[in-house]
């Protein structure tokens, strides 16, 4: 797979054309003009970080924008990012979370890496609980499914085939090759859940340990938990009815 640093002559250029590729993973398609704009590049010089990433496979051209209006004249070039692209991204970006962890973890032990994940989970946490709490109870599960959708984990959530309850499916996972490193950021994630549903759960597979998704078991709401970390079952509430057998969160990706 190409790298992005392939091809790039100084370090300034190397900085320049991942710029490029990062806009254009965020924004594209888009065109030449309008990341010039943006990164502040002279034509002549988008033009250059163009051609290098289109001879690495980085990036395609795509002569019209799907729903763009077509006037007269030649049709304007749109740059979008690759499969390849994509994945050089993702790979990057999981090798410096993983060397970072490992760093943490030799200056500062295992827990340091499990407070790391603590506070990671909590930026999600604080955003999700609203969006959460303001569903009714037997609608939480859809909404935190639909809340991971939209960040790209591309959930659902549906009657659990067995054991009662609800179950959460999390069909992408953006952290999964380090998760299978440092099984810490799971395990914050998990607890995250049972807090923001207030009732036991339970992570039955994980794409991180080889799974084919993320699958957890959420227990009916009469096993209500306390709402600490330990997701201990509380006293009963009444039990609520199940949703749909297929309630699926918006597939972002």
């Amino acid at each position: 797979m190409p790298s992005l640093a392939a091809g790039m002559d100084g370090h300034g250029e190397r900085d320049t054309r991942a710029r490029v590729a990062r806009l254009i993973l965020e924004h594209g398609p888009i065109t030449a003009s309008a990341l010039g704009e943006r990164v502040g590049l002279t034509p002549a010089a988008v033009r250059r970080h163009l051609d290098a990433l289109l001879a690495e496979g980085m990036i395609e051209v795509k002569r019209a924008r799907p729903q763009a209006h077509r006037g007269r004249g030649r049709p304007a070039k749109w740059f979008a990012i690759t499969d390849a692209g994509r994945s050089a991204f993702v790979h990057a970006y999981d090798d410096l979370a993983s060397a970072a962890l490992r760093f943490l973890a030799e200056k500062a032990g295992g827990a340091a890496v499990a407070e790391f994940a603590w506070r990671q989970i909590a930026d999600l946490e604080r955003r999700y609980r609203p969006v959460v709490r303001a569903a009714p109870p037997q609608q939480r599960v859809r909404a935190l499914a639909e809340a991971l959708s939209a960040d790209g984990y591309a959930a659902a959530a549906g009657r659990a085939p067995r054991m009662g309850g609800q179950q959460l499916c999390q069909h992408h996972c953006p952290v999964a090759h380090v998760a299978a490193e440092f099984p810490q950021l799971c395990e914050a994630e998990t607890e995250a859940f049972s807090r923001l549903l207030g009732t036991p759960v339970q992570r039955l597979a994980t794409i991180a340990h080889g799974d084919g998704i993320c699958t957890t078991h959420v227990s009916p709401r009469d096993l209500r938990a306390d709402p600490g970390p330990g997701a201990v079952p509380g006293a009963g509430h009444g039990t609520t009815q199940d949703t749909d057998d297929e309630e699926s969160g918006r597939t972002s990706l």
